[in-house]
């Protein structure tokens, strides 16, 4: 996924971990959608999901208690609660659920509208976007348009439902995490956030009755396996505390720049590994959206250094 903040950019210093949580943004998450693809093959999606972030959640909240640091407050656990339901429940779930019926690469350019969408959100709660920045809006919609004309989402309507129901979930927990709902600071924050969505994912996927399939499954196939640990230590443990981390402490042009790499990386994992085939309408509709989130970056980054 891809968010921006509605935060003013990091003053001074960059932070020390900027370049390291960016290269592991657009080198992992770029490849969590083909693994999420392949963690399909046995583990349904919700039930993928909410063991993923459960398991994520344990290990770096264990790590936080055996390292002395502060836990979060009762309000920062509501506030885990609110985002987690927000970003994972809905925003991740879908997104598992959206890659049954459609491509891993696709599906990684639709996501590629987030900044689009958190400035709609910025728009609803005061915050009133730059000329540049509807302008961008407009082309990515635009490109969104294009894209979900195309055969593959054409084939399976279902599919679009779902992306767009995460993008729209996903988009709205990042601009409440970053305005009204801040998590604990550091890796407390991160753990309750995917301890709370882990949580709500499962009770998602009882309700569904993903259990009965996932038992049916078991043993898990081996690349379904590998798909699932490779989500939990590098999409989870890193990629996401790097996206968390770039929220926190990065201005809005650069904690989304990965906007820009993580379709394409997704795009040519998911041709070459999965056979996935992309057509020259859904290519030009690719690079449409990615126009439109360039010129919200450009826009957001004119309007930092007015500031």
């Amino acid at each position: 996924m891809t968010s921006t903040t509605l935060s003013s950019p990091a003053a001074g210093k960059a932070p020390a971990l900027l370049i390291p949580a960016l290269l592991a943004c657009y080198l992992v998450w770029g490849s969590t959608y083909l693994a999420i693809r392949f963690a399909l093959i046995s583990f349904p999606p919700f039930f993928q999901m909410g063991t993923r972030f459960l398991a994520a959640g344990v290990l770096l909240m264990a790590w936080v208690l055996a390292r002395g640091h502060k836990l979060p407050s009762r309000r920062e656990w509501v506030h885990a609660a609110v985002i987690g339901t927000l970003m994972l429940g809905g925003g991740m779930g879908l997104t598992a659920s959206a890659e049954v019926h459609i491509g891993s690469g696709l599906i990684a350019t639709f996501i590629a509208i987030v900044p689009m969408l958190v400035s709609a959100w910025g728009l609803l709660l005061g915050q009133r976007p730059s000329r540049l920045e509807f302008i961008g809006m407009a082309v990515g919609l635009a490109g969104v348009l294009m894209l979900v004309r195309g055969a593959s989402f054409g084939a399976a309507p279902v599919g679009l439902v779902y992306i767009a129901g995460a993008t729209l979930l996903w988009s709205l927990g990042s601009v409440l995490s970053a305005t009204r709902l801040p998590l604990a600071s550091g890796p407390a924050g991160f753990a309750s956030e995917m301890l709370c969505g882990g949580a709500v994912l499962m009770l998602i996927s009882l309700a569904l009755g993903e259990h009965r399939e996932a038992a049916a499954n078991w043993p898990a196939q081996p690349e379904a396996l590998l798909a699932w640990l490779y989500l939990v230590v590098f999409g989870s443990l890193i990629a996401f505390s790097a996206y968390l981390y770039l929220l926190a402490n990065a201005s809005p042009a650069v904690a989304t720049s990965y906007a820009f790499v993580n379709p394409l990386i997704a795009i040519f994992l998911g041709a070459f590994f999965a056979g996935e085939r992309v057509t020259g309408g859904e290519w030009a509709a690719c690079g449409v959206i990615l126009m439109g989130v360039f010129l919200i970056f450009r826009g957001k980054s004119a309007t930092s250094r007015r500031k």
